[in-house]
């Protein structure tokens, strides 16, 4: 299946909002941004790097910006999705009745092309080591294979098992999380593995 038709089909999946996903990718297409499928979703690159996407959700739909921390945002559309987690993507959300400015969208877009082209980007910080919650130390101590399973993971699946433990705010949700992870963490697979080919 060639990238247009995976673009296709994942617009025809969301059908709610099919109609106006699609007036979305006749403006991409308008542009020199080549058309691709990452993370389950339609994504527009330049060269090789990210420069935008759109999504489906249950109650919106969005346009996301990779580098939209630089783009002059005049019509102030741009929110920052996950604040204090995300430093350079930006996101412009439309609910149901919400009007699509042609014009406007690839004036956003044209604007992020021109600053991919000009290099502007925040570059991923990478985070250095794995802090392990209090719990999963436990865990370690009483399953001496759940720990070398662990040592074995990669450092990304890692920090994915231990924030997935440590940012439950209750001690029950932090313990059914933990009978979760440890036959995944004992057959080597990543927290996130199932979503990487959708």
């Amino acid at each position: 299946m060639t990238a247009s038709e995976k673009v296709t089909t994942y617009l025809q999946k969301h059908s709610k909002w099919t109609e106006q996903l699609e007036q979305l990718r006749l403006i991409f297409q308008q542009t020199e941004l080549k058309e691709e499928i990452k993370w389950g979703a339609p994504t527009y690159t330049l060269n090789g790097k990210l420069v935008a996407g759109m999504a489906a959700f249950n109650n919106h739909y969005a346009i996301w910006f990779h580098q939209g921390v630089f783009l002059k945002d005049l019509k102030k559309k741009l929110i920052n999705a996950q604040e204090g987690t995300t430093r350079g993507m930006r996101q412009w959300r439309f609910e149901q009745g919400d009007p699509i400015d042609a014009d406007l969208v690839l004036c956003y877009v044209q604007e992020s092309i021109e600053n991919s082209l000009a290099g502007k980007e925040i570059k991923p910080q990478r985070k250095i080591g794995v802090e392990i919650p209090p719990l999963l130390k436990t865990a370690f101590q009483d399953n001496s294979e759940f720990k070398d399973a662990f040592e074995e993971l990669t450092p990304g699946k890692k920090r994915a098992y231990a924030e997935y433990i440590a940012l439950a705010k209750r001690e029950e949700t932090k313990q059914s999380r933990l009978e979760k992870i440890t036959p995944m963490v004992i057959a080597k697979v990543g927290l996130n593995d199932k979503y990487k080919n959708c």
